[in-house]
């Protein structure tokens, strides 16, 4: 059984910074297979992505991201990263770890992230 745990959310003010990590901890888990991503779920609205980390290490952010958040993956770790800065109220949300691999597909159970302005 496969599991993805997420850790490093919580309060954070507006500009400051925050770190999120996702640690996939079956044995048998091809991690480095996967292609590893952040989703996020602020309140009433719906899940979206907020970024991808390839196998090559390719990565894919949504625009309001871009030049503020950095994924990055330890495949020796089995972990994946998500570096916030300048962060902004509108990132308060729900951030979710998913591991995709053809049909095969994961998620964590969410930490949330609150930005305070």
């Amino acid at each position: 059984q496969v599991q993805l745990v997420e850790s490093g959310g919580g309060l954070v003010q507006a500009g400051g910074s925050q770190r999120l990590a996702c640690t996939a901890s079956a044995k048998s888990f091809s991690f480095s297979v996967y292609t590893m991503g952040w989703y996020r779920q602020a309140p009433g609205k719906q899940r979206e992505l907020v970024a991808t980390v390839a196998t090559g290490g390719s990565t894919n952010y949504v625009d309001s991201v871009k030049g503020r958040f950095t994924i990055s993956r330890d495949n020796a770790k089995n972990t994946v990263y998500l570096e916030m800065n300048s962060l902004k109220p509108e990132d308060t949300a729900v951030y979710y770890c998913n591991a995709k691999y053809y049909t095969a597909q994961y998620w964590g159970q969410g930490t949330q992230v609150t930005v305070s302005s």
